[in-house]
């Protein structure tokens, strides 16, 4: 079984971070204790379904994975549209859907404008 130098380290690190214990965490993302020991103590590999529920519950598991923290979301953004998704997550889903429909509709306008 391969397990990648400094997972459990990072993933303790991620838990302590959000302020669980062992018990706690492992609830949380459907394992006992005794699994979330042995993850963090590196004795066993994570499982697909414990990193999905990793990124569910707002854990950085490319952090976890691969020692590499992810950018904060809408890091890199312009002001302008980092307000425009801020904006765009207070609205209701339909009108989310309402919203993508547009913009890709004048996206492919722009990228093939009429003559």
């Amino acid at each position: 079984m391969l397990i990648a130098d400094g997972v459990g380290d990072r993933l303790r690190e991620e838990r302590e971070r959000l302020g669980l214990n062992q018990t706690d965490f492992g609830t949380l993302l459907g394992v006992s204790r005794g699994t979330q020991k042995n993850y963090e103590l590196g004795a066993n590999s994570l499982d697909l379904r414990y990193v999905s529920a990793l990124v569910e519950h707002k854990v950085d598991a490319g952090y976890v994975l691969s020692g590499h923290r992810s950018p904060p979301p809408g890091q890199g953004l312009a002001p302008a549209e980092a307000d425009l998704v801020e904006q765009f997550r207070r609205l209701p889903p339909d009108d989310q859907k309402t919203v993508r429909r547009i913009v890709k509709s004048m996206a492919a306008e722009a990228a093939d404008p009429l003559d």
